[in-house]
């Protein structure tokens, strides 16, 4: 079994680390390259996965971090929190393709849990996934998330968002108590 990543150091992301936030992202899910590793939405979607207005966005947001996770000074992945009512929302989670399956991933969920958990008092972890990532869906239950059956619809139109091969695409909401 591999374990987590102890030598991982996290830190909340600046408006200095854009750049590097959209090509890790855009790496961990669009194009071939994100075809390295196991979380790879190039099958469903093309287009942009994000953008550096967006991302910019998202760390001008109260109540929001971006939490990267660096190597030796090297970003290996990335994860955004909201805080909500009672909960955080995780999103945004990205690890390089190459070090995809090492647990690196694992190591960024903890991390999200504990700031979620012992920085905003949050008392459960939620989060969106596109319903036919099966295997991905099963990634999360296995680390406790569990299924509400709660559906969203796919932003159909709007590119920010990718480029839909089908037209079936749909989110649910997972939730994990913290």
């Amino acid at each position: 079994m591999v374990t987590a990543a102890p030598d991982l150091a996290f830190r909340p992301a600046t408006a200095a680390d854009v750049p590097a936030l959209v090509e890790l992202v855009e790496s961990a899910y669009r194009g071939e390259s994100s075809r390295v590793g196991w979380t790879t939405e190039a099958d469903l979607l093309d287009g942009q996965r994000t953008d550096p207005q967006s991302l910019a966005a998202t760390l001008a947001q109260p109540d929001t971090v971006v939490l990267l996770a660096e190597r030796d000074g090297a970003l290996l992945a990335c994860c955004s929190l909201e805080r909500r009512a009672t909960a955080a929302y995780f999103g945004m989670f990205s690890v390089r393709p190459a070090q995809q399956g090492g647990g690196v991933g694992r190591a960024v969920l903890a991390e999200a849990e504990r700031f979620a958990g012992g920085e905003w008092g949050a008392a459960e972890l939620e989060m969106t996934v596109i319903v036919q990532r099966e295997d991905l869906i099963a990634w999360y239950e296995r680390r406790g998330f569990r299924r509400t059956g709660e559906l969203s619809p796919f932003p159909y139109g709007d590119e920010r968002f990718g480029l839909p091969k089908r037209d079936d695409l749909a989110f649910e909401k997972l939730v994990k108590a913290l």
